[in-house]
Formats: C-alpha cells, sequence, structure tokens
C-alpha cells in the first residue's frame, strides 16, 4: 500500500518536493488562521455562522492547489507563447476595470464574474502576464542587452503600459510590481545604464498615474502620516496600525493561543491585510518567525530552481515569480509591524481571497514545472540548449 502511494505521488506531483510541502504547510495555516481572524465578520455578515468563511476559504484554497497542479504538469516552454497572448487580454480588462469595475474603498480594482458572482482582480492576471513574458523577452535577447531598441524599448513599453494601467487604481501592486521586473531585468544582465533609464521613466509615469489616478490622494497621506509618526512618537497611528501593534504586543513570545485574537474583533480586515497581526497575536513571536522563515525557504527553493533550470528563460521565469510573491508577504508583514506605510497588499498564501488565490496556485505550478528540470532547445535546430543558462558573474556584464 505505502509503495503504491509512492508510486502515485512520483507520477502526479513532480517538481521540487520541498517547494510542495512549504506550500501545502501555508494551506493549512491559511485555514486554522483565517478561520479564527472571520469570527467578527461572520457574525454581522452570517448570522455567526463562523463556519460559512472556512468552507468558502477551504474550497478556494483546494481550487487554487488543483490550479497549481494543473500548471506543473504543462512544459513550462509553453507559457513563453501564452504570455503575450495574457498580456494583450490584459490590457482591455484593466481599462474596463478602471472605467466600469466595482468601486470598492474609492478604487476600481474589481470585476464580479457573472453567475458565480465573484470578484475577480485583472491586476493579477496581468502581473503573472507581465512577469512571464518579460522573462521571455530578456532571455531571446541575451546576445542583444546593450541594444536599446532590440531589448529596452520592447520591455519599457509592456512595464510602463501594465503598471502604469495597474498604478491608477492600485499603487502597492503597481510599485511592488515594477520593482520585481526591476529585479528580473538585473538578473537577466540587463546592463545597469539601461536599467537607470528603466527607473527614470518609471517615476515620470509612476508619477503622472498618480497625479490622474484615484489612489493619488490616499497614497500620499498614507506616506506623510507613516513618516510623521515614524520622526514624532507624540503623533498618533493610524487606527490600523495601532490596533495591529497592540496584536503583536499581547502575542509575546508564544501566543494567546488558537482562536484567542481580541484585535480581529477591532482590526479592520484582520483576515487579509492585517493578517500577520493576528498570527503572531495567536501564535506568538514564534508563529510570526515560522512564517518569515517559510517564506524565505520558499524564495530560496525558487532561487534553487534558477541555478539548476537549463535555460535563461526557465531562470528567469522562476526567479520572477518566486520574488513577486515573497517581496509581497515582506511587504504585508513589514506594514503590520510598522515598517511601511500602510498598503491593500494581502498576505500571499495565507490571507483570505478569492482569484487571487488561483493566480497564485498558477505561479507557484509555473515554478514546479520550471524545477521539473525540462531542457530547453535552441529555436532554429531544436537540440538542447546548454548555453543558455543565466551566468553567474553579473559583473562582467555590468
Amino acid at each position: 500500500m505505502a509503495l503504491t502511494s509512492n508510486n502515485w505521488l512520483q507520477r502526479n506531483l513532480k517538481g521540487d518536493p520541498i517547494l510542495w510541502a512549504i506550500v501545502l504547510l501555508f494551506s493549512f495555516i491559511s485555514i486554522a488562521v483565517v478561520y479564527s481572524a472571520t469570527g467578527t465578520l461572520a457574525y454581522k455578515k452570517m448570522d455567526g455562522n463562523t463556519e460559512h468563511f472556512l468552507f468558502k476559504h477551504t474550497a478556494l484554497i483546494l481550487v487554487g492547489l488543483g490550479f497549481m497542479w494543473a500548471a506543473h504538469r504543462i512544459d513550462y516552454r509553453y507559457y513563453s507563447r501564452l504570455a503575450l497572448y495574457a498580456l494583450l487580454i490584459s490590457v482591455p480588462l484593466l481599462l474596463f476595470t478602471y472605467l466600469m469595475g466595482s468601486n470598492i474603498n474609492e478604487a476600481s480594482r474589481w470585476l464580479t464574474i457573472p453567475v458565480v458572482n465573484q470578484t475577480f482582480q485583472p491586476s493579477d492576471l496581468a502581473k503573472l502576464a507581465l512577469i512571464s513574458h518579460l522573462a521571455s523577452m530578456l532571455s531571446r535577447r541575451q546576445q542583444h542587452l546593450d541594444d536599446f531598441w532590440t531589448t529596452l524599448f520592447p520591455v519599457m513599453l509592456w512595464v510602463g503600459i501594465i503598471c502604469g494601467l495597474i498604478i491608477l487604481s492600485n499603487a502597492s501592486t503597481a510599485l511592488l510590481l515594477f520593482a520585481t521586473c526591476l529585479l528580473l531585468m538585473f538578473i537577466g544582465r540587463v546592463p545597469l545604464r539601461q536599467m537607470a533609464v528603466m527607473i527614470a521613466i518609471g517615476v515620470v509615469v509612476g508619477g503622472a498615474g498618480l497625479a490622474t489616478g484615484q489612489r493619488g490622494k490616499t497614497v500620499m497621506s498614507r506616506v506623510t502620516n507613516h513618516f510623521a509618526s515614524a520622526q514624532d512618537p507624540t503623533k498618533k497611528v493610524p487606527f490600523q496600525l495601532e490596533h495591529s501593534y497592540i496584536a503583536i504586543a499581547t502575542g509575546g513570545i508564544t501566543g494567546k493561543g488558537p482562536g484567542k485574537s481580541t484585535e480581529r474583533n477591532i482590526l479592520p480586515h484582520p483576515y487579509s491585510d492585517f493578517i500577520y497581526a493576528i498570527i503572531i497575536e495567536e501564535y506568538g513571536l514564534l508563529g510570526g518567525g515560522v512564517v518569515l522563515f517559510l517564506y524565505l525557504a520558499f524564495l530560496y527553493r525558487g532561487l534553487k530552481t534558477v541555478m539548476n533550470s537549463y535555460g535563461a528563460f526557465g531562470g528567469l521565469l522562476s526567479a520572477g515569480l518566486s520574488f513577486s510573491l515573497v517581496l509581497q508577504a515582506l511587504v504585508n508583514m513589514g506594514v503590520a509591524v510598522g515598517l511601511g506605510p500602510i498598503t491593500g497588499l494581502p498576505l500571499p498564501l495565507l490571507s483570505m481571497g478569492g482569484t487571487s488565490l488561483i493566480f497564485t496556485g498558477i505561479s507557484i505550478g509555473i515554478i514546479l514545472a520550471v524545477s521539473r528540470g525540462e531542457r530547453e532547445v535552441r529555436p532554429m535546430t531544436g537540440e538542447p540548449d546548454d548555453t543558455a543558462r543565466i551566468p553567474s558573474k553579473r559583473a562582467a556584464y555590468a
């Protein structure tokens, strides 16, 4: 029986086994913490039926794991072709969402899917598509990285369009995506002088997007409040951060215990934006440290996949998606402990969400597909391209 189970796992769960274990562990933690954090929400909206959100969130996690499994079974080289089509779909979706999407908290970020009545953020699709297409462009232009029109211009065009559209209604997501793209360009050996041009253009486009978009005043207010309270301890911190600090301070080393949070009844979105504060309150600094360690372990395994990949595209794809997820996690946790201004970013793999769990699952599935280790081939001959690995000595190309 054990032998049969092992054979089934080997046939169906391919790729990095440690990465599989990390994701499954995150899933169990998420179910437990979201169940606890949604107590007040259930009381208000579901007449005290706390199991409603437990079953809904568990179902979404299972759907996300299903998409992850499906994505990891596909040869990752196909994602190079699919990325461009996904980008072409993302642009009109982002425009439509900004003009006619559901307005929540003074921002139009969501579309409501008919029939299932589930909200969907086109920025999730655009983020995945842009990282994948950027990895594809850089891998195909490794011999022309100094050519502005061949390499930087198409990269700059797509990054500017997607980040520019997203920043109109979601500044934190746009800035994080832009930072991820810069990291990917650095890993892909783009010369630093070209990256400096990219940053300059990003500042101009980003500033224009903030000024004309829906979130400019909110962003400036949050940044101003953060630095004002950091410089002057007598200034009152924002309501969310105040109760996040209380949750962390009362959690201590070992926490109050599962389901015993009190700040979940006061904090806005304790199951999403500030779920890390609830984790520390219930499981203590030890629990918070374990979650941080798991994210760093996830990043390590993703970058190990980069080192072991047989081609530039696979390595860049895995690096971009790994950094995207972990950087978002670090920003979310940093906000909860007061290291940065408040954002609306959820904690990947842990926060309660809808379609974001599906796109997170697809992203991890792609990383697992790269970790399976298929060789990339030369476009003209079809022979294995062992020379396309990303060189380890970047300095020679800077």
